[in-house]
């Protein structure tokens, strides 16, 4: 796969006009396949679409599903009816043996965030990336789309920005995304053969161009800065770096650590870079410390630790994703054996993934928050992010007085959950539960929970808390100043949303 020669986009908008009149989309394949088998692959299981296109027909858009996705070979005079053909044949796009034409790139139709028809084109087999035991143990291997580039697309902030960066871009749906509302995309990998599928990737879709550079992290842009830089890196942390796609060649989190530090002086004044990562647990130490020892000068950052797995279960799982369990027992049992090796010579413990944005500030005090949050989100979470930061620069500008003058409204979707045996009086706790973004749920006592939901921004918080010492007939000054820090809690983790003074923007 690796050494094969790519595609030339020289017909490439004709091949997509072609691919979208065959119906070749995101919608087309769920409308063909159904969606348990749509559904199968993107877990790279191809049987039960070979199944659902067996008496599909000779259509186009069978055709092409079955050339495309399912790496089957079709008789030439189908293909040519699904597509220019002489023309993918002079490109590359396709070989043929005979009567028949083969795919020589895995070419996946993707729907972009407003509806767009995109296509990711990636290497034969390796649709799917991430651990999801594409079983390739081709060094230069280039992946298509997988839960962790949806992941990455979710999360990264959308505003319209002069300038972007994709390191480590792959197949390229990083960079594709953002030709939506960058004026300038760059992207860069180790691997130059992922450059020439990023190049087909954007021409496929219909894109702009990319500034295509080749070499490791930052090297290849010199000293040139960005309004936003994203990268879904080569994060396994393994001995060795024998897959380009996954190994970053560095010790132990060494790459990931690298690629934040350096960020920060590639970033423009409130710019943006984020990241997916993995990171040791190493013994005697608190990971939280670990990470925040990562955030370069001038940062603000929101660190997420999304799973954590002990060494047996990470070396597992991508020893799989390598196929290497389908190997002699032997080198398996080696390999593995290398593996606990490396984790025991750093005294690591056990392995955490997550999510990791910067944003560059000029505050006197950066807002770091390193936390974990293994629970269902709800993507995209772009905005989520923004609201973070504004929420940070919001509380950096208010203290303790402030707040109690300051008037807050509940957002909307929370709601509120009563925990205790059946029949009692009074709850033991209340929690506070979001249905977006983070979906957060924090526990608050009787004061928080009345607080709560009495903000609807016509009173100051000040006055709600003399009103609720009343009732409760607790000393109005005692709850004044020790309600302070609940508030800021729950404005932090996005419960309360500040109002506007008149002639004030509201924090998201």
């Amino acid at each position: 796969m690796s050494t094969t020669s790519l595609p030339t986009p020289d017909h490439a908008a004709e091949l997509r006009s072609a691919m979208l009149a065959a119906g070749f989309t995101a919608d087309g394949l769920l409308d063909l396949l159904g969606a348990p088998a749509y559904a199968a692959l993107a877990r790279s299981e191809t049987v039960p679409a070979l199944r659902a296109t067996r008496g599909g027909g000779d259509g186009p858009l069978a055709t092409l599903v079955r050339l495309f996705l399912l790496q089957q070979p079709v008789p030439y005079v189908h293909a040519a009816t699904a597509m220019p053909v002489e023309a993918a044949l002079a490109d590359g796009w396709l070989r043929r043996e005979g009567d028949e034409v083969h795919a020589t790139v895995d070419v996946r139709p993707y729907g972009g965030p407003d509806g767009e028809d995109w296509f990711i084109v990636s290497d034969l087999g390796c649709a799917v990336g991430g651990a999801g035991g594409i079983g390739s143990r081709e060094e230069g291997v280039v992946l298509g789309v997988g839960g962790a580039s949806t992941t990455l697309a979710g999360i990264t902030v959308r505003t319209p920005v002069g300038s972007a960066l994709d390191i480590g871009t792959g197949s390229g749906i990083q960079a594709l995304h953002a030709t939506r509302h960058a004026t300038r995309v760059t992207a860069t990998d180790v691997n130059p053969r992922a450059l020439g599928f990023t190049r087909l990737t954007l021409a496929l879709s219909g894109a702009p161009e990319a500034e295509l550079l080749t070499g490791s992290l930052f090297e290849p842009v010199g000293e040139a800065t960005y309004d936003l830089i994203v990268s879904n890196p080569p994060f396994v942390i393994s001995p060795g770096a024998r897959l380009t796609y996954r190994d970053g060649g560095m010790g132990g989190d060494d790459l990931c650590r690298t690629l934040v530090q350096e960020a920060g002086a590639r970033l423009n004044p409130g710019g943006y870079a984020q990241f997916l990562g993995n990171w040791q647990h190493v013994e005697g130490e608190d990971w939280h410390d670990r990470l925040r020892s990562w955030v370069p000068r001038g940062c603000d950052a929101w660190i997420v630790q999304r799973d954590v797995q002990d060494v047996t279960q990470y070396a597992e799982l991508w020893l799989r994703d390598a196929g290497d369990h389908r190997a002699d027992p032997d080198a398996y049992a080696q390999r593995y054996e290398d593996w606990l090796d490396e984790f025991e010579a750093r005294k690591t413990k056990s392995i955490g993934f997550g999510w990791i944005t910067l944003r560059r500030t000029d505050a006197a005090e950066p807002s770091i928050v390193v936390e974990e949050w293994p629970h269902t989100v709800e993507q995209p979470l772009g905005d989520a992010v923004l609201a973070h930061f504004a929420r940070q620069d919001y509380l950096r500008e208010h203290d303790d007085a402030a707040l109690l003058e300051a008037r807050f409204v509940l957002v909307e979707e929370v709601v509120q959950e009563q925990v205790g045996p059946p029949g009692a009086e009074d709850p033991e706790h209340v929690v506070l539960r979001q249905n977006r973004g983070m979906r957060r749920a924090t526990k608050v006592d009787t004061v928080g929970a009345g607080f709560a939901g009495v903000c609807d921004g016509s009173l100051s918080a000040g006055r709600i808390l003399d009103a609720i010492a009343q009732l409760m007939q607790e000393d109005p000054v005692v709850l004044r100043d020790r309600t302070p820090e609940a508030i800021r809690l729950l404005v932090e983790q996005g419960f309360l949303e500040p109002v506007a003074s008149p002639g004030q923007q509201s924090a998201p």
